[in-house]
């Protein structure tokens, strides 16, 4: 057994550990980065595969006042989990999703007119009322209306059971400083704020900056929110083109871990895995993990990821199964079945972070982690 087996690992095959107390000392560094505007938590997607029930408790502890979601199945599950604070549902809906909003007080981003009548129309048939974000395109071209402001103001004056709290938008290069992208579109959110003003339309919370402008420091793009997402979880949007540094530390607060299953030793030459893609070059060791494609290792590893073993860094052979995976463990000392490796995290001085993980696959940070899957046992420290 390896050095790591003294440690009191859980009764698990494959687990990430998450460290709750990181994730808010992240949330508190962005905070004081954001220069006093509000630092919406980004909790979709399961909080990046962190867990978006722990994230949103635990940060609503440390004074987080808004928390961002997809979609409204996302946001009943906040509330039925106890979180008080106010939740956006950035994604759109649907029209069966529109009662959610009203029965969990949920704060939808709307994306259309359309949309804020259809919405307008449910509240007076409900009694009630909704608080909404009118999202603007500002050159994503993805969600978000491109009419024109006299248009969204017009149609905002018109209602009487909804309340446009917000008017947001969404960088799509907020991070590639070889563009112009950025700039083009704050010029044209600011341009949208001034001319919805000019229609008497001057929602109290503006907001277009994510991780990236908050950890280069945007401050044109800060307005009175910025929504945290990959850097909340430890991560600064890698830069592209001449960046500044970034001027927040964050620390990832996951790690991924997974059992040995089986050793063996192999002759030279025999091949390992699935259409035989890789043959041991000598006599190997070979250790089979117990964390595959279903659990969110990518299957675009195959012949280049890594792993850390007994302290070590070791390579993934051959293709990546849909249940485990295969390490070469020739130059470590003696693993057995039930030893731990590392996918994600730090032994000793080797480290493998989500970064890491995602360059060798050729995806990003965030396919890393939000593909943890179910399998994947979620262990909290806080």
């Amino acid at each position: 057994m390896n050095g790591s087996s003294s440690r009191c690992w859980p009764e698990a095959r494959t687990w990430a550990e998450i460290s709750l107390a990181q994730v808010a000392a992240n949330w508190h560094a962005l905070r004081r980065a954001a220069g006093g505007a509000e630092v919406a938590a980004v909790v979709k997607a399961n909080a990046y595969g962190h867990g978006a029930v722990p994230v949103a408790r635990r940060l609503e502890r440390e004074g987080c006042a808004w928390f961002a979601v997809s979609n409204a199945a996302e946001g009943a599950e906040l509330r039925r989990a106890g979180v008080g604070g106010r939740i956006l549902v950035m994604g759109g809906f649907a029209p069966f999703e529109m009662d959610a909003f009203f029965e969990h007080r949920l704060t939808p981003a709307v994306h259309s007119t359309e949309s804020l009548r259809a919405l307008e129309e449910r509240a007076a048939a409900l009694g009630q009322r909704l608080a909404v974000h009118v999202k603007l395109d500002t050159g994503m071209g993805r969600l978000g209306t491109r009419e024109e402001a006299a248009v969204v103001a017009r149609n905002a004056a018109s209602l009487r059971h909804i309340e446009v709290e917000g008017v947001m938008s969404h960088l799509a290069s907020a991070s590639d400083f070889a563009s112009p992208q950025t700039r083009e579109q704050l010029d044209a959110f600011d341009r949208a704020l001034e001319a919805l003003r000019g229609c008497g339309v001057a929602p109290p919370i503006a907001h277009i900056g994510s991780s990236a402008v908050v950890c280069y420091g945007m401050r044109r793009a800060f307005h009175q929110m910025v929504r945290a997402g990959l850097a909340l979880y430890g991560y600064v949007p890698e830069p592209a083109g001449d960046a500044p540094p970034a001027c927040v530390r964050v620390a990832p607060a996951l790690c991924w871990k997974a059992r040995i299953v089986a050793v063996k030793e192999i002759p030279e030459g025999h091949p390992v895995g699935y259409n035989a893609r890789w043959r041991a070059p000598r006599p190997s060791r070979v250790a089979v993990v117990a964390a595959g494609y279903a659990d969110g290792v990518p299957h675009t590893l195959a012949g280049r990821g890594k792993a850390i073993a007994a302290g070590a860094a070791v390579p993934i052979l051959g293709a990546v199964s849909m249940d485990v995976i295969s390490v070469d463990v020739t130059g470590c000392p003696p693993l057995a079945v039930g030893d731990v490796v590392t996918l994600i995290g730090e032994e000793g001085a080797a480290r493998h972070d989500a970064v890491d993980f995602a360059r060798e696959a050729g995806v990003i940070p965030y396919v890393v982690l939000c593909g943890l899957g179910n399998r994947v046992e979620r262990i909290y420290q806080d």
